[in-house]
């Protein structure tokens, strides 16, 4: 566990790099003289050119290790910061985006891959699958207003060239603290499987019999299942767009009650992640509940809830650590434990394509209604369409563990 101890590190930095960026992109934008339009399309293309980076990581994960591609992601994206710290229109920001969201594509389902080699079981997966959304929404709870706070210190420049060179001391250790040479042969419970089938045979067929058929047979997951990752990264995509907007209407009128705001949603999901007894109970539920009260609390921001936002924002995060750990747990029950590189580079697939449609979206329809709105059909048509693909490639023994 060694291993997990070091990449639990490297991702809190990586992660508060990357999240220090939020507050500071838009207003960076709006310097060099882009308009909202511009911005949405800025956010947008981040996202979609996420989509042949996740092709390339589904393969290569799986044949070369998590190691190669987590160091490359690492590095070139503090090579494109510090490029970034320099550019002079909207359109240079716009390239530079771009190639930052197709060297980042391989970061997270390299991480994740990796993550689920390590475990041992299904629980232990799940544990590790939330610690990682637990380093996650620690970095995620201070980098927003840690970024806002040195751009008012040192400026737009000179913080892009810190968090840059803070990327690329990270590949550095990554690449000498890292190692997967004893991780990447077949999952113990497979494994085991394979080598003293007719010992096991009876366990996984009274336990799991959808388990064992993935034993035999690596089937495709149904391209709907991952309905709900695009929705719930569509929704997130909309209140990054919405919230720096939102800030300047409740009278912040500066990048950091913007951070701030950032920070407090990340903070809610803090609390939920912290209450590790959720990965007892069923992935499948609470991917499926979490989905319908993220929802709700949506169409509550939507229609203007007598509700102070710092509180909506708190809910919106508790809802969103319920959701985050689930969803990778969920997808290895449904796979059987098969093909991680594939399997986490469709989930990142689905999350960019949702990232990319959200904010799109938002900027499109704004005049129109409340992109809030949009977030919360999006997230009930994903919910509703999840138990048709769900529970009939589930196990008991996930239903009811």
């Amino acid at each position: 566990m060694k291993t997990a101890v070091w990449l639990y590190l490297f991702l809190f930095i990586a992660f508060f790099d990357l999240h220090a960026q939020y507050p500071i992109l838009t207003p960076f934008a709006v310097s060099l003289g882009a308009a909202p339009s511009f911005i949405g399309l800025m956010m947008g293309i981040y996202s979609i050119t996420h989509l042949p980076g996740n092709l390339i990581a589904g393969v290569g994960v799986d044949r070369f290790g998590s190691r190669l591609f987590i160091v490359l992601s690492l590095l070139l994206a503090g090579v494109v910061l510090l490029l970034q710290a320099h550019v002079a229109n909207p359109w240079q920001l716009l390239a530079l985006r771009s190639v930052s969201g197709f060297v980042l594509a391989f970061l997270s389902p390299a991480c994740m891959a990796l993550l689920a080699r390590i475990a041992t079981d299904r629980i232990q997966q799940g544990k590790l699958m939330a610690g990682n959304g637990l380093v996650h929404t620690f970095a995620s709870v201070f980098s927003p207003a840690a970024g806002a706070l040195l751009v008012a210190q040192i400026g737009f420049t000179r913080a892009f060239e810190w968090l840059g060179w803070l990327l690329i001391a990270t590949a550095i250790c990554a690449l000498l603290f890292i190692h997967e040479r004893k991780l990447t042969s077949t999952p113990m419970p497979i494994k085991m499987a394979k080598q003293d089938a007719g010992k096991l045979q009876t366990e996984i067929v009274s336990t799991s019999p959808d388990l064992n058929e993935s034993l035999e047979e690596d089937r495709p997951l149904p391209w709907l299942v991952y309905a709900l990752p695009i929705a719930t990264s569509c929704a997130q995509g909309i209140l990054s767009f919405e919230l720096p907007l939102m800030a300047d209407q409740h009278g912040g009128h500066s990048i950091m009650a913007t951070g701030l705001l950032f920070s407090v949603v990340s903070f809610g999901a803090l609390v939920t992640l912290s209450m590790l007894f959720l990965n007892k109970y069923s992935p499948y539920l609470r991917t499926l509940w979490g989905s319908v009260l993220l929802a709700v609390v949506y169409f509550a921001l939507a229609v203007g809830v007598p509700i102070p936002l710092a509180g909506m924002l708190f809910m919106l995060g508790m809802v969103k650590g319920v959701i985050w750990p689930a969803v990778p747990t969920l997808l290895i029950d449904l796979s059987g434990g098969k093909k991680y590189g594939r399997t986490f580079s469709l989930l990142s697939i689905a999350y960019s394509v949702g990232a990319f449609l959200g904010p799109m979206a938002a900027g499109v329809l704004r005049d129109r209604m409340s992109p809030y709105f949009i977030a919360f059909v999006v997230l009930m048509v994903a919910a509703a369409i999840l138990p048709f693909h769900g529970p009939r490639r589930i196990s008991a023994r996930t239903h009811f563990s």
